[in-house]
């Protein structure tokens, strides 16, 4: 969780006058006492609770506020769930919320640390070579990436809850039911898929590295290597990413940072 607050603070910079300030160990306890007296709620809707919190302290004129909620499931034992080990679930959602004094607010959710792997299904061929291009055309290969996505919300979705899940279910599904012509390629699916699981969002953000996997050349050993062993290079390596927006997407505030 983090928050930031703007506002008229001209006086502590250039006085040393400190009376509008509010204390970072006051955003702290107003997170703590807040989640205490109004969790479980779903980061979205927590973030704009506390947003206008803060905004209702002059002079504070906007707030931002960033959470970040890890799922866990429960391990199985014994052939039942058990009561109390938890394993860490893939992806964590994200929540940045803007909130203004007199009631306006710009939410935009999201999901980072998604882990995606397709063992086929995907090629990368017929690129620009010049005189230092050395890979090699791909027609098979594997297509992986820690996938990090947000999304702004045009409209408060009914269900924060199953907006989210619509949301990661759409990226994980266009993921791997596209034949995968370039990352790039699977990037605008991808968001064009959130776009149309979540009717109330109105712009989509991707950023997908290219997590190469290559395959071992075990010819030196007198071995074949039938796509059985790979290197997975963590660099270098492409970062791809893109915007995916509505054509009637409403401007977004030029001050969040996503």
């Amino acid at each position: 969780m983090s928050t930031a607050l703007s506002g008229d603070f001209a006086a502590t910079y250039l006085t040393g006058d400190n009376t509008g300030v509010l204390t970072t160990d006051a955003q702290k306890n107003a997170v703590y006492a807040l989640a205490r007296q109004q969790a479980p709620l779903p980061a979205e809707e927590f973030g704009q609770r506390l947003g206008r919190h803060f905004v209702s302290a002059a002079p504070v004129q906007r707030a931002r506020v960033r959470a970040e909620q890890h799922g866990w499931r429960r391990l199985d034992a014994a052939g039942a769930p058990h009561p109390h080990s938890f394993e860490r679930q893939s992806g964590t959602r994200i929540a940045s919320v803007m909130v203004q004094a007199g009631g306006g607010s710009e939410v935009v959710a999201g999901t980072g640390d998604l882990v995606l792997l397709k063992s086929s299904g995907s090629e990368f061929k017929d690129f620009l070579r010049d005189e230092y291009t050395t890979l090699a055309p791909a027609s098979d290969r594997i297509l992986a990436t820690v996938v990090d996505a947000r999304w702004r919300f045009a409209v408060t979705p009914p269900d924060w809850d199953a907006s989210f899940a619509a949301a990661t279910g759409a990226l994980r599904e266009a993921f791997a039911l596209t034949y995968s012509r370039s990352l790039q390629q699977t990037l605008y699916v991808m968001g064009e898929a959130v776009l149309a699981a979540c009717p109330e969002a109105c712009e989509v953000r991707l950023s997908l590295p290219n997590k190469h996997h290559f395959l071992v050349d075990l010819s030196p050993f007198g071995l074949d290597n039938p796509g059985t062993v790979f290197h997975a290079a963590d660099r270098p390596y492409g970062l791809i990413e893109g915007t995916v927006l509505r054509p009637d997407a409403p401007p977004g505030d030029p001050d969040h940072d996503w």
